[in-house]
């Protein structure tokens, strides 16, 4: 039997992206009871992730503003 080759190669943007689900799906179950300061983190890690996905799908410095 003969393996299909993975179609997704860039494997940190893969890890990225998964790490940018699970932390999206963990503040939708918890938003409701998180505290202002835990909101806040959390805002920051989502934009800091969607940082990182577009720095390594498209492997600019940044997004643009």
């Amino acid at each position: 039997m003969s393996r299909v080759p993975e179609r997704r190669h860039n494997r940190p943007l893969r890890e990225v992206l998964d790490e940018l689900l699970s932390h999206t799906r963990e503040i939708a179950r918890r938003a409701k009871t998180m505290t202002p300061a835990e909101l806040d983190y959390a805002q920051q890690r989502l934009e800091w992730l969607a940082d990182e996905v577009w720095r390594l799908s498209t492997g600019e410095a940044s997004p643009p503003e």
